[in-house]
């Protein structure tokens, strides 16, 4: 049984559209990202909770119902996104470790967040675009 719903679940993800999986895969990324930042001792992530929502966003974006999913998709990592932007601008700390040249971890986990928040903003967007042009030509 349990290879019939391996099965249906692999069929589900190969249905997502283009924009769905670049969304994915950058909440997954972004996640990652910050993981590795706290495993590099970032001070700017005081618990594991950010990572956890983009994971959970990345669960239900790939797996949820289509109704939600691009909205999910694009208001959680802009909100994270628009964070680390008055993070950035207010303390500099973020900006600080984009340039950690010596700590390896916090560059590239730094760079992942970033990549992936750009990845799952531009998915968000264009699945939202994708889903209001079906329900102006009467589909969805």
């Amino acid at each position: 049984m349990s290879s019939q719903a391996s099965a249906i679940s692999m069929d589900s993800v190969r249905r997502l559209s283009t924009a769905t999986k670049v969304n994915a895969a950058g909440l997954v990324l972004t996640s990652a990202g910050m993981l590795l930042q706290i495993a590099a001792e970032s001070t700017l992530y005081p618990s594991i909770t950010g990572p956890i929502v983009l994971i959970v966003a990345a669960i239900f974006v790939a797996f949820g119902p289509a109704r939600w999913t691009p909205w999910v998709g694009l208001v959680v990592p802009l909100v994270l996104g628009l964070g680390a932007i008055v993070a950035a601008v207010m303390t500099g700390g973020f900006v600080d470790q984009l340039t950690a040249f010596g700590r390896p971890g916090l560059l590239v986990g730094s760079l992942m967040h970033v990549i992936g928040l750009v990845a799952a903003v531009g998915g968000g967007a264009v699945m939202v675009m994708d889903r209001r042009a079906l329900a102006g030509a009467g589909g969805a």
